[in-house]
């Protein structure tokens, strides 16, 4: 099996449907993209907060005390806090839980109701944290904010992978990654702001959540629904003119129709979940859905992400060196992202995978060998301003290559493989994975740094290899192929075809628009 790849004969299409890209579309793509905001904000945010020292002094006395008592303090050790940890990682295990009622809400109400609960619930869960007197009230506002993340992250892929054409489908969707981005620079930005605040500082970080959470909601006031959510709930015509407008045609006969017979097929399924797991049709979006989310968690990247203070205050960076260096790795991850938005509709999905995987490698490799050299296992040791430099870099370039594949393509991919009458159940598994193992990374991570020390970085490193393997092997090139013809790229996989039956690939015409290679 030559690493069962396929790519696009030309354009890289399925049926070539009438209409191109609007600036409709468009608009409604990047306001609906917003919904990442939410989840870029709190992912940025949290870590510069814990590191706070008058954050830490009201909440968490005892961290505080274990960071200025040298005798008990290593490199390593120096957050190490179950509690500390909690308050950041239970936002994750509220999006888990929550993933699962959004996909029931998604698929019955619609995508607009269930980014409209999300933001609901992101911006009272903001509130709580903002006026929190008690570590109690701090994690019943992460509970909430969870909700919002989890409602937000089960509809806004999915909408925006029903809305856009399919040759731009990547790079719209990617929009919402766009935003996390976003949302985790200016989380940077402002906790670098808020730390020079006298007082309650950390109170102005926390509070400013409900910024994005007042976009997502009168965005879902705002945006129009999908034309597959529509006839879900049998809006024949609405659906019709909606797709005439976004793809700014009067012609749209063939992907309608399209679209029909995949909404008839879908109401035949009475229970999504349990034709996910027992179908054998359904093995290859079941096992992307459930592994992607897993392997992108196991990149190490929100290590980075919520912690990134942290991380390098514990390496020796000053107080003020720890929020500029999160600032500057959350700048090149914004840059970063626009390159896999260029990329992912003209090199296609696989390549970034690859080539950011063995960067992701390399940068991780050296990053644990430096840190070993300079701190050894006793943690003991100071970094000298070049080793930090070096550090840093390598760190960014280990941000750059998440950044153009696994961030954005982690979120991409499990949307637009599933067939509509599994759409939600699959969305809300990717979800759900993603957050249980965000949940145990946010909980253990700065436990396993003090005991693992250096080796971290190197048990990271190690998972990316066998992801990179994974993806080699196992995942085909989606790029261009419409979401309803997905199918015919399973069946002519040379590994997922024998699960694939023939009457499981739909779409007009019968011509094979993929080849191995």
């Amino acid at each position: 099996m030559a690493g069962g790849a396929f790519v696009s004969d030309g354009g890289g299409g399925g049926s070539s449907y009438e209409g191109g890209v609007t600036v409709f579309v468009i608009m409604t793509c990047i306001v609906a993209a917003m919904g990442g905001l939410l989840f870029g904000y709190d992912l940025g945010i949290s870590g510069g907060v814990t590191s706070m020292e008058e954050f830490l002094k009201k909440f968490f006395p005892e961290v505080d005390r274990q960071m200025h008592e040298a005798k008990r303090e290593t490199a390593y050790c120096k957050f190490d806090n179950q509690m500390l940890q909690l308050f950041t990682s239970s936002l994750y295990l509220a999006a888990l839980a929550s993933s699962f009622a959004a996909s029931a809400v998604t698929r019955k109400y619609g995508r607009k109701i269930s980014m409209f609960v999300g933001g609901v619930a992101f911006l009272i869960g903001s509130l709580f944290n903002a006026f929190a007197t008690n570590v109690a009230m701090l994690i019943v506002g992460r509970l909430l904010l969870g909700v919002g993340v989890g409602f937000a992250n089960q509809s806004t892929p999915v909408y925006l992978s029903e809305m856009a054409p399919a040759k731009i489908r990547g790079a719209l969707n990617i929009g919402f990654q766009m935003a996390i981005t976003i949302g985790i620079l200016l989380a940077n930005l402002i906790n670098y702001g808020t730390s020079k605040m006298a007082r309650n500082g950390w109170r102005v970080s926390l509070g400013l959540a409900a910024v994005p959470a007042v976009v997502m909601v009168i965005g879902s006031f705002i945006l129009p629904d999908t034309p597959n959510s529509m006839l879900e709930r049998g809006k024949y015509e609405q659906a019709r003119e909606m797709l005439q407008k976004i793809r700014g045609a009067d012609n749209v006969d063939e992907e309608f129709q399209d679209l029909c017979d995949a909404c008839e097929a879908a109401k035949k399924v009475e229970n999504p979940w349990m034709n996910i797991f027992q179908q054998a049709k359904y093995r290859p979006a079941l096992v992307f859905c459930s592994a992607i989310p897993f392997f992108q968690q196991f990149t190490g990247i929100n290590v980075i992400m919520f912690y990134a203070p942290v991380l390098f205050k514990t390496l020796g960076f000053g107080d003020d060196a720890s929020l500029i260096s999160a600032v500057i790795t959350g700048a090149v991850n914004v840059v970063s992202t626009l390159v896999s938005i260029y990329a992912v509709d003209r090199y296609g999905r696989r390549i970034l995978f690859l080539e950011g995987g063995i960067q992701m490698i390399i940068s991780q490799i050296v990053v644990g060998t430096l840190i070993g050299m300079k701190f050894g296992t006793t943690g003991a040791g100071t970094l000298t301003p070049a080793t930090a430099d070096w550090i840093l870099a390598f760190i960014c370039l280990y941000v750059a290559g998440f950044a153009w594949s696994w961030g954005p393509l982690g979120w991409l991919v499990p949307s637009e493989i599933c067939p509509l009458e599994i759409r939600p159940a699959g969305q809300a598994i990717n979800v759900s994975v993603n957050m249980f193992f965000t949940f145990l990374i946010g909980q253990f991570f700065l436990t396993m740094l003090c005991h693992m020390k250096f080796g971290l970085f190197f048990f990271f490193g190690g998972m990316v290899v066998i992801m990179t393997i994974f993806i080699f092997f196992l995942l085909p090139e989606t790029k261009g192929v419409p979401i309803e013809e997905m199918g015919r790229v399973w069946k002519q996989h040379p590994f997922w075809k024998r699960y694939v039956p023939d009457d499981a690939v739909t779409g007009a015409g019968e011509e094979s628009y993929v080849k191995e290679v």
